[in-house]
């Protein structure tokens, strides 16, 4: 038989067959897979405006600079975060809806709120982690304090009797006030406000002692000598005040709590739609318009795997269901 024959005879050269079998396959999968086929809708469970919303606009702008697709944000407000987390638990698993999830709505206030039933660990899959914002400890200069171990020593003088504040029960401020009555042995007495600046008023006035302070709201402050900056809350120092020692170093080691914000997508998404999406958002992060922007916002940068993300939002669920439990936090 001659080879010129092969072709009629119905066989053909083994590059060709390949090439055709790839290309079936590839077909395939595009139409298995075809996302992202609509906007990705970045749901923020707070209002317009606030820190949290402004970190996920500026991720959701470079994303959406970076894919050529279109990335919206949409604010579902209420119940402390629940009513934006659950809705992105129920939307559709597919990668077009995703949640940028904090610490007070994914490892705080479904422990709080115990009615909510809600356990976001087996509501959401890990994407990536984007960062957080450390806190300012700050006192008002007529405590007449030094250093935070100066704090601790006259709280423990006087149990009970030093106020500190924050924008209410649950929110990272009082959460991180509690983990430091429990780590340093101390009893102080919470005053929740409704918001971060009445309870920041409140300090200047002396109306209470010291609070935990988001470190763009606090440190404005603390430089016109309104307000003296004790600690940092985070494990190591910050770019927004390297000044400022963390309190590990000032005698409560260990120490680490900072409002942080991770992107999250309904539990059943297609791990092959979750690994994209976790190298989209790593993208954007590495973008130096976008670091810069949010370095400027008080954030500390951190992008993780799928599965590093799964994990520290567990850490830091089991970590703060401790000290609402030792705490006897509630807003039931």
């Amino acid at each position: 038989m001659s080879r010129r024959n092969t072709h009629a005879l119905g066989f053909w050269p083994q590059q060709i067959v390949i090439g055709a079998v790839t290309c079936v396959l590839t077909l395939s999968a595009w139409a298995a897979d075809p996302w992202p086929s609509r906007p990705i809708t970045l749901v923020v469970p707070f209002a317009a405006g606030g820190g949290v919303d402004s970190v996920a606009r500026s991720l959701a702008a470079q994303m959406a600079e970076g894919m050529q697709h279109t990335v919206v944000v949409e604010n579902r407000v209420g119940a402390g975060g629940l009513v934006g987390a659950k809705y992105v638990a129920n939307a559709a698993p597919d990668g077009h809806t995703l949640l940028m999830g904090t610490q007070t709505t994914l490892a705080v206030v479904p422990l709080l709120n115990k009615s909510a039933a809600f356990n976001p660990l087996a509501a959401f899959a890990g994407v990536s982690q984007v960062g957080s914002s450390p806190m300012l400890l700050v006192a008002h200069p007529s405590v007449n304090v030094k250093n935070l171990p100066d704090l601790l020593a006259r709280a423990k003088e006087r149990p009970g009797q030093l106020n500190f504040g924050s924008g209410g029960v649950g929110t990272t401020p009082h959460m991180a006030g509690a983990l430091l009555e429990i780590m340093s042995n101390t009893r102080m007495t919470h005053i929740a406000y409704k918001g971060e600046q009445p309870a920041l008023t409140d300090l200047m006035g002396n109306q209470i002692q010291w609070m935990f302070s988001n470190v763009p709201a606090s440190m404005p402050l603390v430089k016109s000598g309104k307000l003296q900056a004790l600690a940092i809350s985070s494990a190591q120092r910050s770019h927004a005040a390297p000044e400022v020692p963390t309190l590990s170093e000032s005698g409560v080691p260990g120490f680490d709590a900072a409002t942080w914000f991770v992107v999250v997508a309904p539990r059943d998404t297609p791990r092959a739609v979750v690994e994209r999406l976790n190298a989209e958002v790593g993208k954007a992060l590495e973008s130096p318009k976008l670091l810069q922007r949010l370095e400027a916002q008080g954030l500390t940068v951190q992008k993780s795997s799928p599965a590093q993300s799964d994990k520290y939002v567990a850490s830091e669920y089991e970590k703060w269901g401790r000290v609402i439990k030792e705490s006897n936090i509630s807003t039931d």
